[in-house]
């Protein structure tokens, strides 16, 4: 590995604004926030839109009417 091309890989804290769920990982991503964590420690704070806990996906609310229309609007262009 060459020596000063990579970035800084750290432990940072990713919050979703919209649940508040927080969880500790390791990254290479800057934040000038932080947070101190469970273990007494502060780690840098990288506030994200979305996660596992508020994604439609993952919390089983998504919703799959947008198949159901496809096979509606198929039938009715060939007549079947």
């Amino acid at each position: 590995m060459k020596a000063g091309i990579h970035p800084n890989y750290k432990k940072v804290v990713f919050m979703d604004v919209n649940t508040g769920f927080k969880i500790l990982t390791g990254s290479t991503k800057h934040s000038n926030e932080t947070i101190e964590w469970e273990d007494g420690q502060t780690y840098p704070l990288i506030k994200v839109e979305i996660s596992s806990d508020s994604h439609p996906f993952y919390t089983g609310r998504q919703k799959f009417a947008a198949a159901a229309g496809r096979v509606d609007r198929f039938n009715k262009k060939y007549g079947l």
